[in-house]
């Protein structure tokens, strides 16, 4: 078994917790990724992704700075077993010296400010992937989750949780959460897509070897994506709507076109985008639901499109997927759901790899 993820948070959220006085390190701590316990489940590469939410209110491209200083002092500090991906040949000879690789990835395209001087410098420092947009409208394009709602959504919420469960309010709030929940959750953004500054930037990340990462943007904008592309692009961390109705999954018309474009979508494993629960019902997580989206996307789009993005230290912690350490048990389960091993190889490293042959040079 080896395994290449194509998201998670780690850098983030590390760098945060630094910030907070909290110090830990990459090699060793109590995230859900640490690169021992990588070696030991045996990763490949995994992507590292420099999350900057624009609702903090900081400047973002001074943020992704800080990321990306922070990523770059793990780097050294872990010279000894992990190296970068700039080159999809740079994955083998990581491998060959015994070391496993990182791919520094963007999410939050509105770190450039719509400057193709900014992407372009992204690049130069070693970003090959880009997820286009978080949950807020930026220069590139629009998300499917509604922003307007965004606020709406945490002040319910907020109001629910400070009632006593089982009373009158309590009732009431939760009928007031849901209803709310279900129009930010379920109603997709199928008109607003990429902006034409967002055409022409994911334009320049093809021709520079940055891959599009759709997760995320609107279903308007992975049709424009579609469009304005050639070569392969990626959902990185994105699960199948017709399993879970949540728009930030993908349609079943989607994985079909992302495959035939070649592309790659992740196996995301936060609760809320595998099975959904009534507001305020507890959603642990089970291994059963990641096995369901991986049986739908496989017969949907073929096996060839499948591959894992676990969104690990950016999502709550799944209760069978606790971490790296619990990628072998992913594996079992997928086999007992019925996957080969060539087909599991497939999702758990050869399709990602592929994507990258074709898309990094």
């Amino acid at each position: 078994m080896k395994v290449i993820d194509m998201h998670c948070d780690t850098i983030s959220e590390l760098l945060m917790r630094k910030e907070n006085g909290n110090q830990e390190e990459l090699r060793r701590n109590s995230l859900h990724i640490d690169l021992q316990r990588m070696r030991e489940s045996r990763y490949l590469l995994q992507n590292f992704a420099l999350f900057v939410p624009l609702e903090e209110g900081r400047d973002p491209w001074e943020r992704v700075c800080a990321l990306y200083g922070h990523y770059q002092e793990e780097l050294e500090r872990n010279r000894d077993i992990l190296a970068p991906v700039l080159t999809f040949p740079d994955i083998a000879r990581n491998e060959a010296a015994g070391k496993m690789s990182a791919l520094l990835t963007v999410e939050e395209g509105g770190v450039c400010r719509g400057e193709m001087g900014k992407l372009r410098e992204l690049y130069r420092m070693g970003v090959r992937m880009i997820t286009i947009t978080w949950n807020f409208d930026n220069e590139m394009g629009h998300p499917n989750f509604s922003p307007g709602l965004r606020p709406r959504m945490k002040e319910v919420m907020k109001a629910f949780r400070a009632c006593t469960p089982g009373t009158e309010d309590w009732k009431e709030r939760q009928r007031e959460a849901q209803a709310v929940f279900d129009r930010y959750n379920h109603i997709p953004n199928l008109t607003e897509g990429l902006t034409e500054k967002g055409r022409e930037m994911v334009a320049e990340m093809e021709l520079l070897g940055i891959i599009p990462d759709v997760s995320h943007l609107s279903d308007a904008g992975f049709y424009d994506v579609l469009e304005v592309t050639k070569k392969p692009f990626a959902a990185s961390h994105s699960n199948a709507r017709a399993v879970c109705p949540c728009v930030r999954n993908m349609t079943d018309h989607m994985i079909a076109r992302l495959s035939e474009r070649g592309g790659v979508m992740g196996l995301n494993f936060c609760a809320d985008f595998l099975e959904e629960k009534p507001v305020g019902k507890q959603n642990p997580g089970t291994m059963e639901a990641v096995v369901r989206h991986a049986k739908h996307i496989a017969n949907t789009g073929g096996i060839e499109v499948l591959g894992l993005g676990s969104d690990f230290d950016g999502i709550d912690t799944h209760e069978e997927l606790r971490g790296v350490q619990d990628m072998e048990k992913l594996w079992d389960a997928l086999r007992k759901g019925g996957f080969s091993e060539e087909q599991l190889d497939r999702i758990f490293y050869k399709n990602v790899l592929r994507l990258y042959q074709d898309t990094l040079g």
